[in-house]
């Protein structure tokens, strides 16, 4: 009799059995690429419970930092809207001045 921690090995291990046979049956495989098989069929259902890791999508500036900084505004490169100044519309966002150079690799004296 199995106990409980290793029901769920014994289930993957016969859903693998199964995709694999059932693979095998419709499709010409030498008996050397079998155990690649069984691993790559291994490794995908033992995948499938596990959280996908999100890659946070790229940023892009909503201008070219090159043509952000006029004489009289700069342009914020989260949202393209035009300031005098960028403290206030940088603390509505949740950020500090140095934050947002990090967000966007400005160099240490981009106003």
């Amino acid at each position: 009799m199995q106990n409980d921690a290793e029901a769920p090995q014994v289930q993957l291990l016969q859903l693998t059995a199964d995709i694999v046979a059932a693979y095998v049956q419709k499709n010409a495989i030498p008996a050397a690429g079998l155990p690649e098989l069984i691993a790559s069929v291994n490794s995908a259902l033992s995948g499938l419970g596990q959280p996908v890791e999100a890659t946070p999508p790229a940023l892009v500036p909503a201008v070219n930092p090159k043509k952000s900084v006029f004489p009289d505004y700069i342009i914020s490169l989260e949202d393209g809207r035009k300031f005098k100044s960028m403290k206030r519309h940088l603390g509505l966002l949740g950020m500090t001045p140095d934050e947002y150079r990090a967000r966007w690799g400005l160099a240490k004296d981009y106003p």
